[in-house]
């Protein structure tokens, strides 16, 4: 692993890949010199080691403070529902909308989180997401619409979020240090949901009205935007990789997704919320921890199985389909079984109960088939890793674009040759 000081720019490679045979750094580090200690990474970010750490630690508190208000709602759903004389099934639209509008949105933000400056998109995103958080606390009793609508656009600002901030992370550190690094990320999810369920019931208590607890996350996002602004510096693309900070080839969006291997994990997106039972919390905080272990680990298998200029793309078509075949739906298909099941039965709090908790079935069965297919993604992640990693340091040729190409007789034959290649 490369070491965080080094003192000289032309030392020998400064980075050794995890899957590095012995020969291959024995030879790389005679052809460099032989034993001289290896440069560290601020050498090519301009970054220091200590600066680093700080950007990932505040980028791992907006990543808690957003899916702390992804689960503030979950947390005075019952409120809501009750304010807005809405069933199961319209409740479950709040999550669905939201999940729908950030799917869609999503690559979008991948496209300009490759191209564009990210710290501005990151600033952008997370100030317009606490500003409509914000206003949904104000929205009158007969327009359960517009919540609706507001927490579509909630989606806008976590797109922007979700499908850049790892791609920094990546920018930052490598191989070990990357994996840790993203590993206290994503340890923002179970945390912050489960903040989400506490805080926006709490305060919701304390207040006496749910309308407060959907204004805590936009404060504490005012937080946040300060903190990106003042701590947060943009490392260059793919330095670390490439151990250089020269320009980066940029292809166009089309080509990035034709490279690009989509994976999506199905995983079932809905939680009940029953507090009268210490076993079934014990039980649902386990399952929930061990569903969240896979975060970390999918974020680092793509961020080292993609180059850099197609990695926030790549972060936002996972994002599409995993949601997709998770909790895009699966909120409101929940509360359409649990209201079928309770249709024509005398209403109850135990049939409310058990209607949620058949309904939560499902969810079981669609983990399996999500094990299933990262099992399958065994097959294929060594050797994807290595061309990934050569094609960074510019050790595969590289192809022309098919647009980039045309034909011209060459030999009493028609062979396409580059645009660039042909004197007109």
């Amino acid at each position: 692993m490369a070491t965080r000081h080094g003192p000289h720019p032309d030392a020998a490679p400064f980075l050794s890949q995890a899957d590095e045979t012995e020969e291959e750094a024995v030879e790389e580090g005679s052809r460099a010199g032989g034993g001289q200690p290896e440069v560290g990474v601020q050498t090519v970010t301009g970054i220091s080691y200590p600066r680093s750490v700080m950007i990932v630690a505040v980028l791992c508190y907006i990543n808690l403070l957003n899916y702390m208000d992804r689960f503030t709602v979950a947390g005075i759903l019952p409120d809501i529902e009750s304010f807005f004389r809405i069933g199961d099934s319209s409740s479950g639209l709040l999550q669905t909308v939201f999940i729908s509008s950030y799917m869609v949105l999503a690559p979008i933000f991948g496209y300009l989180g490759d191209r564009y400056h990210r710290k501005r998109l990151l600033c952008l995103g997370i100030a317009f997401w606490s500003a409509v958080t914000l206003g949904s606390s104000f929205i009158p009793q007969e327009q359960f619409w517009l919540l609706l609508v507001t927490r579509g656009l909630v989606g806008v600002g976590e797109a922007s979020y979700s499908t850049i901030a790892p791609t920094i992370i990546a920018d930052l550190f490598v191989s070990d240090q990357r994996s840790r690094m993203l590993a206290f990320f994503y340890f923002a999810i179970p945390v912050g949901s489960g903040l989400g369920y506490i805080v926006g019931s709490k305060v919701k208590d304390l207040a006496e009205d749910w309308h407060w607890a959907l204004r805590v996350t936009p404060a504490l996002g005012v937080v946040a935007v300060v903190l990106l602004v003042t701590v947060l510096q943009e490392p260059p693309r793919g330095a670390v990789e490439r151990h250089s900070d020269s320009p980066l080839r940029y292809t166009s969006w089309a080509a990035d997704i034709r490279a690009l291997t989509l994976a999506g994990e199905g995983q079932g997106g809905s939680l009940a919320s029953v507090t009268g039972s210490l076993p079934l919390q014990v039980f649902i905080f386990i399952g929930e921890t061990l569903l969240s272990l896979n975060w970390a680990i999918v974020a680092d298998i793509l961020l080292y199985v993609v180059v850099p200029t197609r990695r926030s793309t790549a972060e936002s078509f996972q994002i599409v389909m995993s949601h997709l075949l998770g909790d895009a739906g699966s909120p409101y298909l929940i509360g359409v079984i649990s209201d079928r099941i309770q249709r024509g039965r005398p209403a109850s709090y135990l049939l409310e109960f058990h209607s949620l908790q058949y309904a939560l079935m499902l969810s079981a069965f669609a983990g399996v088939l999500g094990g299933g297919f990262f099992l399958a993604t065994a097959l294929f992640i060594q050797g994807d890793r290595k061309r990934a990693e050569l094609s960074t340091q510019g050790l595969l040729p590289e192809e022309a674009e098919p647009e980039d190409r045309i034909v011209v007789p060459k030999r009493g034959r028609s062979t396409k040759v580059p645009v660039s290649s042909v004197l007109i």
